[in-house]
């Protein structure tokens, strides 16, 4: 070895000794591996014009709401009318505690692995460091992301159609909506997101309360029939099909499943281990809205007038001032999703690269390239599955399955290894609850994914809307 080599690793070593010494002075009480690994990340990153691990858990409980108080919620109150009052309450709160618990989980992986940014890393580790299962992972975690954003593109042609009065072609104001979201999704940070996602998420809230308010206030619900009241039952109705009750399980269970996100939000903070935090805070106020909103609408507006989204269910002039309040929500979300989806692959473009952390024409060219290409992707997904209802029971099946349950049953595998996952009673049965989420998210992504499609079907064959990237209107 020559002496300048010697003097460069002497040189490299310094330096990553100088950023540890940095970073574990600011280490309070807590100086885990872990959390010197996360210090070191940031201490790196501080020569860079462009840092991610800027969030603090403020930030990263306002990307979860904007995520949660979202537009599947106003399907609850087609679900309530599928599975009946009483079950639609059971399995909402259910299916909230078993999300809360598997992203407790989640978040205690992350943690002791700092190193993994996204879905896709967790993905290959649990599946003992498989190119094939981190490709596989990485497929289904942008798929589901475009699917996310073709529901906005749907979303937003529908507000469109339904505030003009279906003045333009369907597939312009699908066309239009993307490229709003395009524009939004440009920011190359989740810190620069957050603040939009506050106010995503403060007028998404006030489209639902708005909806809850006006649905009690009207005489009657959009569409009512003289003679005809609105028909509310404590369980499903007689002749409820299979295909139904499952879809309307799964956009419950979609609207509570957004774990595939929380790892790149992780991967962002300052302090990982304030998590829980920020999990605890989205998850009570999740609950109690989704519950409220699906119960309340629901009784006003029974079997017979509910729609999905429920802002359907509204009188002409409610229905739109109660829509307008979900736009933010509509164009953030989708964008958030872009953002995210964008980024992993952006990151796998330069891994070391210095147009991952400056701002230099080829980073932002392939960045903007990058974003446009999944918002072209999801209007043309958008365009060929134009139900909403449908296309968050589709997107429950083909992914929630694995992102929801079975990625994070493994992960609480490996973090009690051999012997340690029987120790004593509790582990135990607990234990025995994460196999049965295996088998659970086995059973949603095959069960689900065929009634899915057989609603699909359903719809095309009922007319519920005209044929793929037609430019009929979609107006609620």
């Amino acid at each position: 070895m020559t002496p300048s080599s010697e003097a460069n690793k002497g040189v490299g070593f310094d330096a990553e000794k100088n950023d540890i010494k940095r970073t574990t002075s600011v280490l309070s009480s807590d100086s885990s591996a872990e959390s010197i690994s996360v210090r070191v990340q940031i201490a790196k990153e501080s020569e860079h014009e462009i840092k991610y691990r800027t969030c603090s858990w403020q930030k990263t409980a306002a990307l979860l709401f904007s995520e949660y108080i979202c537009l599947a919620m106003v399907s609850f109150p087609w679900s309530f009318s599928v599975l009946g009052m009483v079950p639609g309450v059971i399995v909402t709160v259910t299916v909230a505690a078993t999300c809360l618990y598997t992203s407790l989980i989640l978040g205690r992986f992350c943690i002791k692995h700092p190193e993994m940014r996204d879905v896709c890393d967790i993905g290959q580790y649990l599946f003992g460091g498989s190119q094939l299962a981190y490709n596989l992972t990485a497929t289904m975690f942008i798929l589901n992301n475009v699917f996310v954003q073709a529901l906005h593109v749907i979303t937003g042609a529908k507000y469109l159609n339904t505030v003009s009065n279906s003045a333009e072609c369907s597939l312009t104001f699908g066309v239009i909506t993307a490229i709003i979201c395009f524009l939004v999704s440009l920011p190359r940070t989740l810190d620069q997101m957050s603040g939009l996602g506050t106010f995503s998420a403060i007028t998404m809230g006030i489209a639902v309360l708005l909806t809850i308010i006006f649905s009690g206030v009207e005489s009657h619900p959009f569409g009512y029939i003289a003679g005809q009241e609105p028909l509310v039952t404590a369980i499903p109705i007689p002749g409820t099909t299979y295909v139904a009750g499952m879809s309307a399980f799964l956009n419950i269970t979609y609207t509570f499943v957004g774990q595939v996100m929380i790892p790149t939000f992780i991967a962002e903070m300052e302090n990982p281990k304030d998590f829980p935090k920020a999990l605890w805070a989205v998850t009570i106020a999740e609950v109690v809205i989704y519950t409220i909103c699906g119960a309340v609408v629901y009784h006003f507006v029974g079997n017979q007038y509910v729609t999905a989204p429920a802002f359907g269910s509204l009188t002409q002039t409610y229905k739109i001032v109660a829509f307008s309040f979900a736009v933010p929500t509509i164009i953030f979300l989708g964008a958030l999703y872009s953002n995210v989806a964008a980024r992993f692959v952006f990151f796998r473009l330069f891994r070391e690269s210095r147009h991952r952390h400056s701002n230099t024409i080829v980073g932002w060219g392939v960045w903007v390239a990058l974003v446009a290409a999944t918002w072209i992707l999801a209007w043309i997904i958008g365009e060929v599955i134009p139900f909403f209802s449908d296309m968050l029971s589709l997107m429950s099946s083909l992914f929630d399955g694995w992102f929801g349950f079975i990625f994070w049953a493994m992960a609480y595998l490996t973090l009690y290894p051999g012997k340690s996952k029987w120790d004593g009673p509790l582990r135990s049965a607990e234990t025995l609850v994460n196999y049965f989420f295996i088998l659970l998210g086995a059973y949603i992504t095959i069960a689900g994914t065929y009634t899915s499609v057989e609603s699909i079907i359903e719809s095309y064959q009922a007319q519920a809307v005209g044929s793929p990237f037609t430019c009929a209107s979609n107006a609620l």
